[in-house]
């Protein structure tokens, strides 16, 4: 193709783009104001209920909303566009232009984009889409038995209120306000033989009481009177405590309580080594023997008892030989000293034939069982158990 010179210098001088001038930015806001314009006025359009029936929704492809070519071209969109898609992406590299994909239909009308609500009949708003929700529905509350509002009324009795006591529910007892009620409550308590109910009715006495008044009429009443100190023990309420069996002249009491080891032990602080070793000694040299039992005795949380000795039962044995305990005394914690050789050696030092004898049939050493026969006196029941045991069939020995 010819061109003339004329026609190539305007084919290179010229240019589709406009250089760039300060009146650009007005043409931009001229524009923007004639859009604003234009929405405005179609929102006054819109806002017309009588021509609101004369809009027509269309699709994105000019079609009818609802209409049967609208919807034979949407359900074959639908299942062509997956097919279509993949074999222009084949036919295209990786550098060519984005496939166009079908446009989703509008199921909205302009008229329920501004105005937010549908006409009867037609397609929901989006607002009415994104807010429809299932909303909870909840069935009524059912009023309460008139039974049950009566706990927490004033109007129980005494006894009706240590009946609910024992039964664990909400009772106030603030409404017995006076010494006759208050005592009156405490006898019912009683009469239920229930010790939490009875403890918590000496607690509400005890807040409520002066300690003179309440020592006064628990003196005559000496099974609440046994539930307040056991209390006060567990709570460590010493000085009420203290009060209490000096106004019942309980000296003895006062010191088997405050000066016994134990409350020493807390008071101080002493160690359990150093306890057991000052206690054991002091309860042995009064031949206190039933004190020595309880000083090693210890219960589990299966409640199981068991004997434990932080200083260890050889050094228990030593202490009660030394302050002259009898023999029956000595065996029974001879037998609990867990190394064989060193119960030996202290079962034959201290003469305690029962455990030598048991100890060996346990080994089944009958040998060492014919030379301990040897040691214990001619004709005691002694030589007659071990004789006994060396002629059983039952016992296997090893040698």
């Amino acid at each position: 193709m010819n061109r003339t010179k004329g026609d190539e210098e305007e084919y290179w001088n010229s240019s589709k783009f406009k250089a760039f001038t300060f009146d650009d930015e007005d043409d931009e806001l001229s524009q923007l104001k004639e859009s604003k314009r234009a929405v405005n006025s179609l929102r006054d359009f819109v806002d017309d209920d009588d021509d609101d029936d004369d809009l027509e929704r269309v699709s994105w492809s000019g079609e009818p909303v609802g209409s049967i070519s609208w919807s034979i071209k949407e359900t074959a969109g639908n299942s062509g566009s997956t097919h279509e898609g993949r074999e222009q992406l084949k036919s295209r590299n990786s550098f060519s232009s984005y496939a166009q994909l079908p446009k989703p239909t509008s199921t909205y009308s302009l008229s329920s984009f501004f105005r937010g609500r549908t006409r009867p009949g037609s397609f929901q708003s989006l607002s009415d889409a994104l807010s429809d929700t299932p909303a909870k529905s909840y069935a009524p509350e059912l009023g309460r038995p008139k039974g049950e509002y009566r706990d927490y009324s004033n109007d129980w009795s005494p006894s009706d209120t240590v009946r609910r006591l024992r039964k664990g529910k909400v009772c106030s007892l603030e409404r017995f306000r006076s010494l006759q009620d208050k005592l009156q409550l405490l006898e019912e308590a009683v009469s239920m033989h229930d010790g939490n109910v009875i403890t918590a009715v000496l607690i509400f006495l005890k807040r409520t009481l002066c300690k003179e008044i309440l020592f006064r009429e628990l003196e005559v009443r000496q099974v609440a009177l046994r539930h307040l100190i056991h209390f006060l023990k567990e709570i460590g309420d010493q000085k009420l405590l203290l009060d209490l069996f000096r106004y019942l002249d309980r000296t003895e009491e006062l010191a088997g309580t405050f000066s016994s080891p134990i409350n020493l032990k807390k008071t101080f602080k002493i160690p359990d080594k150093q306890y057991v070793l000052t206690a054991l000694a002091a309860r042995a040299k009064l031949r206190a023997w039933h004190d020595v039992d309880a000083l090693f005795t210890t219960k589990n949380w299966l409640g199981y008892t068991k004997k434990r000795a932080p200083i260890g039962f050889h050094r228990v044995v030593e202490i009660l030989h030394k302050n002259s305990a009898p023999v029956q005394i000595l065996q029974e914690y001879v037998n609990l000293v867990e190394d064989v050789d060193t119960k030996l050696n202290l079962a034959t030092k201290f003469k305690c034939h029962d455990v030598v004898i048991d100890t060996y049939r346990d080994l089944k050493d009958r040998q060492q069982l014919l030379a301990y026969r040897s040691k214990v006196d001619k004709g005691s029941a002694e030589e007659e158990k071990i004789d006994a045991l060396l002629s059983s069939p039952q016992i296997r020995w090893k040698n």
